[in-house]
Formats: structure tokens, sequence, C-alpha cells
């Protein structure tokens, strides 16, 4: 391995083809991905909405989100021409099955068309991986953080949906790039890091924790080289006033006269919440989406880890989620990295940039009320796999051998689990197949695998009866699945072949909880939906 880092330190062509050959087997692995599964759950209403925005120009539908990557996704579908008949009055969620199922559209080319721009940014986003750590720590060490980064099964499960989560990530990573570089030349990147700031913000409100931390790496920044209290400020001004200005543009972009009238109810938000969402320098509609969100965040949402049911949520899900859906040696390396950063010496002032950012929106995640997934998470396979290629820099004979060797058998749990990331789990948690034990929603079924049941339906259990309770946004019949709701019969009725998405299953109670223990499982489809014989 030591040789290999020199024969890479000294020819310039084999680190570009490396870089070229693993961001290709990513963007092949989520490119399958798209083609192949129905929507998930959340899909629609982006996919709906962003449509709406382009073609009708108002931001009625989905206020909760920020409007920038539902135009994203919007300019994707685009591509596709979809029909959508313009006396259309219904709801968020209805105007996604509408446009997927009621207008005369092909979903399926609808759906990879809408995820293909937000595929492209994760690739994107892997560059900024790759230049970021190679800034740090050399060529040797970029390819080892863009490696992590490409071959991430939560990375490669998101990055091919049209969603919100992987955008927001990489805007946010980006911005802390940017400022890392503004400490040489502060005029020119803090403007820009502003602007991703300002995208990350305009995608999802989840970014909002991380603004604090932004503006005092900004004031890191100018004091490298402009010390003076009013170089210090105007930079911190500049940056604010850039990541605003964005979050307006996004908006604008929907309807220039940001015309808004609430289509549903705003919850009022009081106290310390209340005040600061009225201090907020964005546009009306953006601060009635962050009422809207708050009032999400007091609903008692059902959450499932590691086989027990709750209402509520719990202040180390996300923890214990990522130790059962990061692959092993990715663990080893992200907490190596992390303490690289600290130790060594040349490496200490860009502790900040990779540690603090990723913390801060680590524990903001973790206080949220929904416990469905490390998509909530998924800043992490990206801060961190550029602390992780830091490691090569230890004064260590081994270290360039023992990562080599890390990173190969994160390789090989990755492309094990292809084509099936979503339920990824690593071997010490019993691998895909056992995720829907310990883990649900997003984690492992998120509605993607109708198509894929539809198919193993037609194969080998044509004419059976069919029971089915579906959690997702797919309609079952349009694949073809004519099925019954066992929840909806009397118990001695209900035979032949129940199928349960692994999610209902892993929060069913009564009449559906005795029904699967009544049951023998006889197969899976896409280690996200499970058939059980009565």
């Amino acid at each position: 391995m030591t040789h290999v880092r020199h024969w890479i330190s000294r020819k310039r062509w084999p680190a570009p083809l490396v870089a070229a050959l693993l961001l290709g087997q990513m963007a092949v692995a989520m490119v399958t991905g798209a083609a192949q599964q129905t929507p998930a759950i959340d899909e629609p209403v982006y996919v709906g909405t962003g449509t709406m925005y382009l073609r009708e120009h108002e931001l009625r539908h989905n206020p909760e989100h920020p409007p920038l990557g539902k135009l994203v996704i919007g300019v994707g579908a685009a591509l596709a021409d979809p029909h959508l008949g313009s006396s259309f009055e219904g709801g968020q969620a209805a105007l996604g099955r509408h446009l997927l199922y009621g207008s005369g559209n092909d979903p399926w080319r609808l759906m990879l068309f809408a995820r293909l721009p937000v595929i492209v940014l994760t690739l994107l986003f892997g560059l900024v991986v790759l230049t970021f750590a190679r800034e740090l720590a050399g060529r040797a060490g970029g390819l080892a953080a863009l490696a992590l980064y490409a071959l991430s099964p939560d990375v490669i499960a998101h990055g091919s949906l049209a969603t919100l989560d992987v955008p927001t990530a990489g805007f946010l990573l980006t911005a802390v790039w940017l400022l890392w570089r503004a400490r040489h030349r502060p005029w020119r990147y803090l403007p820009l890091a502003g602007a991703a700031l300002g995208a990350a913000l305009a995608t999802k409100m989840s970014a909002l924790p991380a603004v604090p931390v932004l503006l005092v790496l900004a004031v890191l920044s100018v004091r490298c080289t402009r010390p003076r209290p009013r170089a210090v400020l105007f930079g911190a001004a500049l940056m604010t006033l850039a990541a605003v200005a964005v979050v307006w543009a996004a908006y604008v972009a929907v309807d220039p006269s940001l015309r808004w009238t609430p289509r549903q109810h705003v919850p009022a938000v009081h106290g310390l919440r209340g005040h600061l969402v009225g201090l907020l320098p964005f546009p009306e509609a953006y601060r009635d989406g962050m009422r809207i969100q708050f009032g999400l965040e007091n609903k008692p949402w059902r959450g499932f880890l590691f086989g027990r049911q709750y209402t509520g949520s719990l202040w180390y899900y996300l923890p214990a989620a990522l130790l059962v859906k990061t692959p092993l040696g990715m663990l080893v390396l992200w907490a190596a990295g992390a303490v690289t950063v600290v130790v060594v010496r040349r490496l200490r002032p860009a502790a900040p940039y990779l540690l603090a950012p990723a913390a801060v929106l680590l524990v903001s995640a973790m206080q949220g009320a929904r416990d469905f997934g490390t998509r909530y998470a998924v800043f992490l396979p990206m801060f961190l796999a550029v602390a992780a290629g830091c490691v090569l820099l230890l004064r260590w004979r081994w270290a360039p051998a023992v990562t080599g060797a890390l990173v190969t058998f994160v390789a090989v749990s990755s492309l094990r689990a292809y084509p099936s990331y979503l339920p990824y789990s690593n071997e010490a948690f019993g691998g895909p197949e056992k995720t829907r034990l310990r883990l649900h929603d997003s984690n492992v079924d998120w509605g993607q695998d109708l198509g894929r049941l539809a198919d193993r339906l037609r194969e080998r259990h044509g004419g059976e009866r069919i029971w089915l309770v579906y959690k997702g946004s797919g309609v079952p019949s349009f694949y073809g699945i004519e099925a019954a709701d066992p929840r909806r019969a009397p118990a001695d009725e209900v035979h032949g072949l129940l199928v349960v998405s692994d999610s209902a299953a892993a929060t069913a109670t009564g009449r559906l909880a005795e029904l699967i223990a009544s049951s023998r499982p006889v197969g899976e489809v896409g280690h996200s939906i499970t058939l059980y014989r009565r």
C-alpha cells in the first residue's frame, strides 16, 4: 500500500483514473437503482410540487420545505414532458399520485428523469469530497475519502432518489469547503460559501442549525488574513447576505410576486421558537414552513428500534441506526479520521471545519421527533469521509496498509448490497436481509420495491389469492397487483399469500400483528417486503 501511495504521488494520471472509476461505479449503482425502484414515500410530493412550481408558479404546495430542491427535481421531471391537467386542485400527496398514475404518464420514465438531477448533484458532491480531502491530505488521502463517499450505502441509496436529504448535506459540505479556502482568499470564497449555505437553507430547513457554526468558521477564515474587527464583521456579513439572497431567489424563481396564502393549517409557535421564526430574514412562506415543521415535531410518531415499538423519539436512535447501517470499515476510518484531524498538528486548523458542523447537525437531528432513518444524518458520510482521508498522514508504518484494507472491506460490503442499498446493514448486524428486524421506514422499506413485488407475483404466484399491506406511495393496481387488504376481512377468510411491507410489519399492532404471527414467512422482495403463507 505504501508503494501504491508513492506511485500515485509520482504519477499524475492514475489519480484521475481512480477517481473516475469510483464515481463511475457510483453512477451505475445510482442510475440502475433509480430505473428499478418505484416511488419512495416522499418522492411523489416533491416531484408533483416541483412540476407545479414550474407550470403554475405558485408556492401553495409543500410549504414545509423550501423550493430549491423541488425546483431541481422539477427540472428533471420536466424533461420527461409530463401531462398534468390544469384543473387539479387536490393536496400535495394527491397531486403526486395524480401526476404519476392519473394523468397518462409513464411513472417509470417520469421518476427516472426526476431522480437524475439529484444523481448529478450527488456525483458533484463527490468531487467536493475529493478536492477537500486532497487539499488536506494529498492525492492518496483524497482518493481514500472519495472511495468512502462513493461506496457509502446511505449516500448511494438516497442520492438516487428525488428527495432533499443528500442535496442539503452536499450544499453544506460545499459551503464548509469554500470557507476553508477562504482562509487564504476570503473575498473570493466567502460569497461562494454563502451561496452554498443559502442553497442548503433553500432546500431543507434542517440546515438552519449549521448557520451559527458556519458564521463562526467565516470569522476564523477572515482572521487568518484580515485580523481587523471591521474586516471580520464584513466577511461574516458578506456570507450572510449571499445566503439570504439565495433563499429569496429560490422563492422568487417560483413566483416573482411571492404570493402566499396558506392552504393548510399553520400552527402557532410560541416562546423562543416563535420569536426566532419571526426574526428569520426570509419570505413569509419560509417562516410558515418552519411553523408547520414545528407542528410536525409535536406529533406522536411511532418508532421502531431493535425490535422495540415505541411512540415518540429516542435520543440515541440515530447513533444506534448509524451503527447498524454504516459499513464496519467505514466506522473505524471515521473514528480514526476524527482523531487524526485533532492530534496531527498540521491538520488541527481543519478540525473545526470538519467536526463542528457535523457534530452540531447530528445533535440537532437527534433531538427530532421522527425516528425514521439515517437519511437525517446523511451529512456524516460526507464530512467524515474527508476526515478519514487524513488518516494517511499519520506517522505510523502500517497506516497506509490498514487504510487500504479497511477501504477494501467497505467496498466488498457495499457492492454486495447491490442493487438494494436502502435496506443495507453491516455484517455485524446480519446484512441487508436482517435490517427489518432492527429498523424500519427509510432505513429499510420506503415503498421502493412495489415493481419488484409485481414481477415476483407474476413469475411465482400467478393465480393465487393475494393479501397486501403495502406502505408506500405507489399504486399496486398500476403494476398489475390485484390484492385485498387483510385488515378489512375476517381472519378465517385470509388464506393464500400475505404480503406485508416491512415498515408496516415493524409497527404492526392488533389485527395485522396477529395475522403475521399466525403466518409462515416464505420469501422476501428487495429486503423490504416479506411474503407469508397462510
